[in-house]
């Protein structure tokens, strides 16, 4: 039996308008995501990864509808989302929640961390009074926090606890699916490890779906059943994890793969490195055909005149590159 699928995205496009020329009257568009597809199965954790500004954290903002779509669709459980207002997407906003890259940034500075936690509960008209705070400091306890900080403010905690009380936050409206945008790239390595932890075991006792955006490879790959490779705001390639690390396709993967520290000298010495020259294009000026050919030693006149289409070279394992054509 084919497991459920929970979200599916195609052809997913969010341009940014850009003014520019003498009088501000030329307009051009950053495409921050342009004409991505992918699906994310009921349970499982999808990762997506890339580059720094390659789209990864647009995506799941666009996902979460904090940014208007372009165009494509978003498919929640069968629905079409993309297009919604305010009004209908309101019931998604509970199923659909979101932990941020920055919790210095996320948590407001006024508000103690009994309202944060429980504001989204008085949105939702799930809890007030009492069986409000019962359940925020049943979180704060699931997310290993005593429950005697709930009167205190966010400025007074560290950086790994601020991200627990946001994953608390998110938790508070007992969502299905989580995105995760880069949830411990501003934290120490040990507590990564922490939050982490935390975010499977929350996956393995409520049944959770997430999307897990990050550039640690290491990391998505402990957490994650499939990944996405994102580059300049288009996916390269799609497969199951073990798969990717084992066998990527696409030269972009490669690069990225060989980049990972092995904390073994003379290993490291042996080892064949890809190493990646020039600069990321700029998202105004994408280049023609391939978006990666600019920095790719096995591009042809062919990867500048016709884009790759995402096609599937071995079952289950997706790539957009002209060298697996037929």
């Amino acid at each position: 039996m084919e497991e459920k699928i929970l979200l599916n995205v195609k052809n997913l496009k969010k341009y940014f308008p850009v003014s520019g020329g003498i009088l501000e009257r030329e307009k051009k568009f950053v495409k921050a995501v342009d004409d991505v597809s992918f699906s994310i199965r009921k349970g499982e954790t999808f990762g997506l990864v890339g580059e720094s500004g390659c789209g990864k954290s647009t995506t799941g903002r666009t996902l979460i509808r904090l940014y208007d779509v372009t165009e494509g669709t978003i498919e929640y459980d069968g629905v079409d989302i993309s297009k919604m207002k305010e009004k209908e997407l309101f019931p998604y906003r509970k199923k659909i929640q979101m932990i941020y890259q920055d919790p210095y940034a996320s948590l407001d500075a006024r508000m103690t961390v009994a309202d944060i936690i429980g504001e989204p509960l008085e949105v939702h008209h799930i809890a007030s009074g009492s069986k409000k705070q019962e359940i925020i400091y049943d979180l704060l306890g699931k997310v290993g926090l005593k429950k005697d900080y709930a009167s205190r403010y966010a400025h007074e905690f560290s950086g790994g606890q601020r991200q627990r009380i946001g994953i608390a936050r998110a938790l508070a409206v007992q969502p299905e699916f989580i995105i995760c945008d880069e949830p411990i790239s501003a934290l120490d390595v040990s507590i990564q490890a922490q939050v982490v932890n935390l975010l499977e075991d929350f996956q393995d006792e409520m049944g959770f779906t997430y999307l897990f955006i990050a550039h640690d490879l290491s990391m998505v790959k402990h957490i994650s059943d499939r990944i996405g490779v994102m580059y300049l705001g288009k996916l390269v390639e799609v497969t199951e994890s073990d798969e990717l690390y084992d066998h990527p396709l696409h030269p972009y993967t490669k690069a990225l793969l060989s980049a990972i520290p092995i904390p073994d000298p003379r290993l490291t010495r042996s080892m064949k490195r890809e190493i990646l020259e020039g600069d990321v294009p700029s998202p105004l000026n994408p280049p023609s055909g391939c978006r990666f050919r600019t920095r790719c030693k096995y591009a042809t006149k062919k990867c500048a005149e016709v884009e790759p289409e995402m096609k599937e070279i071995e079952k289950g394992h997706f790539c957009a590159c002209h060298l697996y054509e037929k």
